[in-house]
């Protein structure tokens, strides 16, 4: 059986070009879910995607980075997948684990994946140490102005009775 599982960033983005693709590859059930892809530990739909999974069966995405965000998280899946004679297949990057190629090709997509994501986290820092630089503050607004929190510290230490 095809298993097939879609997996977008956040609620916003839309999950109907994955579905397409995974449904014309044949994939019999198809799990999904929008959630960010950092931990597989809080991704109930690819945790019931991999526990469906059975011996003899394919496990498709439609990208590496819909399944995981680091070469060691992928390695892991896929030699799990192994052990279990559970195929793996990534529609976009032409990726067949079960050929000695498609495994060559797996590692090396997944290794630059994780490479360039560790570039896009360093401008991100690089790009918030610019604008801390600069005044710019992050986080949420203040909710009580400076006078409301003097008020408070002096209500808090003379309580009235």
């Amino acid at each position: 059986m095809k298993i097939g599982y879609a997996r977008v960033s956040t609620t916003g983005q839309n999950l109907d070009i994955q579905l397409e693709k995974l449904g014309a590859f044949g994939c019999e059930k198809i799990y999904q879910e929008k959630l960010s892809g950092k931990s597989g530990d809080n991704r109930h739909a690819l945790q019931d995607a991999i526990a469906f999974a059975r011996d003899g069966d394919i496990f498709v995405v439609t990208r590496l980075d819909r399944l995981a965000r680091s070469v060691l998280d992928l390695v892991q899946m896929t030699k799990e997948f192994e052990k279990q004679s559970i195929g793996f297949v990534v529609l976009d990057q032409q990726i067949d684990t079960t050929t000695p190629t498609g495994r060559l090709m797996f590692h090396v997509l997944s290794a630059i994946g994780e490479f360039e994501r560790e570039l896009i986290n360093e401008r991100v820092k690089e790009g918030i140490a610019k604008a801390k630089a600069k005044g710019v503050r992050f986080g949420r607004s203040p909710k009580l102005t400076s006078e409301q929190v003097i008020e408070f510290r002096r209500e808090f230490k003379n309580p009235p009775d």
